[in-house]
Formats: C-alpha cells, sequence, structure tokens
C-alpha cells in the first residue's frame, strides 16, 4: 500500500473509532459474521461471463451487449471484471474503479467521504477499512450523454462481505443517466453488501440515476449515498426493488446548496417473506429557489415489514418540497410505516406531504374476474398497474428496458 495521505490517516482514525456505531435505523448486524474471502475473477467482457451471471444481471437491467450502453462497469465480489466506455463517447465520460482513479487523481481524494461522513456508522466504518473497488464515473463538461451508462455489483459468494465506494461527479452543464444493478447468484443465500455512494452536480448538469435491486431473502443491504447539488444541476433517482431480501436499510440524502437546483427521490418496493425494508430520502433545501419531491409506491406481503421515509428540510427561502407515499397491503401479517417528516427553518418555505396505506378493493379483483381474468390474473394486473415505471419519467428506452426488468421480477414473484 502507497503512504496514506494526513487526511486518509485521519479518516480511517475515524473509521475505527466507528466500527460499533449502530445505524439509527434498521436492524442492526454483526459485521465480523460476514466472510472477507473472495474468488479472484478476471478482466473479461460482460457477454463472455457465465449465463447465470449474464440472466442475473439481466433482470437488473444490465445489459452486456455494450451497443445499447455508453459505458459500462462490472465488479463481482471484489474483483472488477470489466470496465469500458463506448467509443462514441470517448472523451466525454470517464469510467474506472474508484481503487484505479483514485491512484490516477491527486485531486479526487478531496471527493472521498466529503458527502457522506466516514463515522456515519458501522457499515461506512467498514466500507472506508476494507475497501472492495466501486466506480468512479466523470462526464465532461457540457457533454450531453443521451445513452444509459450502466454498473453492476454482484455477489457470487456466500457469507460475502462487499464493500463498494462510487463516486460521480457531473461537471458543469454534463447530462447522463446511469442504471446500477445489484444481484446475487442464485445460489447465495446471506451476505452483506454496502455501498457508499457520492454524487457532485456542478453548475447546470442532470443526472438521472436509476437502481435496480435483485437481492437474495437473506442479504443484508446498507447503502449510504449522498448528492450535493449546485446552482441549476438537477438530481433524479429511481429506485426499485421488487425480491425478498433480508434486510434494507437507506436514507440517501440530496443537499440542494445551489440556487434553483432539483432532486426527486422515486422508489418503487415490493416487499415479500420476512423482508425489513426500511427506505426513503432526505432533502435538505439549502438554496434559494430550490425544491424536491419524495414519492414511493409500497407493496407489503406476507411477513414483510417496510418503512417509507420522507424528509423535507427547508432553510432558505422560496424553496418547495413535498412527500408522497401509496402503500398497499397484500397480507394481515404484513405491515407498512409511511414516515414523513418536515422542517421549515425560514420564512417561505413550502413544504407538504400526504400517504394512503390500504388493500386491494375487492371491487376491482371483481371486475376484473367478470371480465375472464383468474383471481390470480387480477391481482397481477392491479400490482403491475400500482408498479408503474411511468412515475419515473425515463426517457423511452430506458423505461421499456426497467419496465421489463420490473415485469420479469414480479412474474417470478406471484
Amino acid at each position: 500500500m502507497s503512504q496514506l495521505t494526513k487526511r486518509e490517516v485521519e479518516l480511517r482514525e475515524k473509521a475505527a473509532k466507528a466500527l460499533n456505531k449502530k445505524a439509527k435505523y434498521g436492524p442492526d448486524i454483526d459485521v465480523s459474521a460476514f466472510s472477507r474471502t473472495a474468488n479472484d475473477w478476471g478482466k473479461t467482457s460482460p457477454a463472455e461471463l457465465p449465463a447465470d451471471v449474464r440472466n442475473q444481471a439481466l433482470r437488473a437491467g444490465v445489459q452486456p451487449d455494450m451497443k445499447a450502453r455508453a459505458g459500462t462497469f462490472f465488479q463481482i465480489d471484489h474483483s472488477v471484471v470489466f470496465e469500458g466506455v463506448n467509443k462514441y463517447f470517448d472523451g466525454a465520460i470517464e469510467l474506472i474503479s474508484t481503487v484505479e482513479a483514485k491512484r490516477k487523481y491527486g485531486w479526487l481524494d478531496e471527493y472521498f467521504w466529503k458527502a457522506v461522513p466516514v463515522d456515519a456508522d458501522k457499515y461506512t466504518a467498514i466500507a472506508a477499512l476494507n475497501w472492495d473497488h466501486g466506480y468512479f464515473l466523470r462526464v465532461a463538461p457540457e457533454k450531453k450523454v443521451t445513452v444509459p451508462i450502466q454498473s453492476c455489483l454482484y455477489i457470487s459468494r456466500n457469507n460475502l462481505d462487499q464493500n463498494v465506494h462510487n463516486v460521480i461527479i457531473l461537471e458543469p452543464y454534463a447530462e447522463a443517466q446511469v442504471i446500477t444493478g445489484c444481484v446475487v447468484h442464485p445460489n447465495v443465500s446471506k451476505a452483506l453488501h454496502v455501498g457508499i455512494t457520492e454524487i457532485y452536480l456542478k453548475e447546470g448538469s442532470k443526472l438521472t440515476y436509476t437502481m435496480i435491486h435483485n437481492w437474495a431473502e437473506h442479504l443484508a443491504v446498507r447503502p449510504r449515498t449522498a448528492i450535493i447539488l449546485e446552482k441549476g444541476s438537477t438530481f433524479i433517482s429511481n429506485y426499485v426493488n421488487l425480491k425478498p431480501v433480508g434486510s434494507i436499510q437507506t436514507y440517501p440524502t440530496a443537499y440542494c446548496k445551489g440556487k434553483n437546483s432539483v432532486a426527486v427521490f422515486n422508489s418503487l418496493i415490493y416487499g415479500g417473506k420476512k423482508s425489513i425494508i426500511d427506505v426513503g430520502g432526505k432533502l435538505v433545501l439549502e438554496g434559494e429557489g430550490s425544491r424536491g419531491e419524495v414519492k414511493s409506491r409500497v407493496i407489503a406481503t406476507e411477513n414483510a415489514e417496510i418503512y417509507s421515509r420522507g424528509a423535507l428540510i427547508g432553510r432558505e427561502a422560496n424553496t418547495r418540497g413535498h412527500i408522497e407515499c401509496r402503500g398497499l397491503l397484500l397480507s394481515n401479517s404484513a405491515v407498512i410505516h409511511a414516515i414523513p417528516e418536515l422542517r421549515g427553518e425560514v420564512n417561505g418555505t413550502e413544504l407538504s406531504h400526504e400517504a394512503a396505506v390500504g388493500k386491494i378493493a375487492e371491487e376491482a379483483i371483481y371486475y376484473l374476474m367478470a371480465r375472464g381474468f383468474s383471481e390470480e390474473e387480477a391481482t397481477s394486473i392491479i400490482i403491475r398497474g400500482f408498479l408503474d415505471a411511468r412515475m419515473f419519467g425515463l426517457p423511452e428506452l430506458l423505461q421499456k428496458e426497467v419496465e421489463h426488468a420490473i415485469n420479469m421480477v414480479v412474474s417470478a414473484s406471484l
């Protein structure tokens, strides 16, 4: 290991002190129960990966063919197996491992652990002390990348601890769409995934960031994400989780520091079996005229327990924020918690929320059954309609791919 800088030493010392610090939300996890031993995967094209790996990645919207992507980053366990940019976007984007990027660019050190505190909890701490790559994405000034950039973070080994740190920088007036899939091998029943993502949007830039999680029944997932928005920048987050999972706890925060900056968090959540899912979004409206939304559609079935959180903090005049949660209960044993928080700190901020949780109306089931559908088919139609990806407002190509991923997972779940 190369000699650590003074700042790196300080960060590691802070992280070490937080190794036993419980997270504010979600079930506590004994991180020492997971293995740090991983197989070494060699470099290869995504199209040449084993069929079972490719098929699982497809379920999370990750295409093995580079033709439909501006760039691809593929990591399995602790190994980066592929990183590349479509030749048509050479010079517009850079997509490499964060480990490699940090060695390459001395200035990048100031972006690490700036948006997300290294000592926030035990999960940020282990991500700092046991770092397993992740991706660095930079879009050059004024470049409009109209084709999606994709990343896949894959776990192939049972009981593995995978800690990734992603850094995204959009330079002034750049635009990009990122679709990231988090996936496990069908034979993996238990593992821990910690994902740190720090996003920096410079003046006038726009990022659409779509995440599709395809986890397993006993996985523990702890993403820690923060976004810093400068003047006139826009961040749109689309989060999809449609598979049973042991537990997910994430509460991304967007800091709208620039004037007229905009942040939107959209979530589609389907929780089944004994899943504990604690997700949401927090907006800190610090720039004059900044605004945003936190919107979620949640389905809970079997014994799932889902927390849908939203927080709006208005710290500057002429700011607006809204929280909306719609929940659908498919089981008497399932639970949905809608937890909004509004905090206005100045005169001139306008914050609001609305929430509704209920079950499928019997009249809707009977209506569809009267038109020849079975009860199971009628329920499936209603669920698909509720999990409507059109709320994301994606470009048509990406919209179809996300809908396809949703249909694949919902079909397997019902």
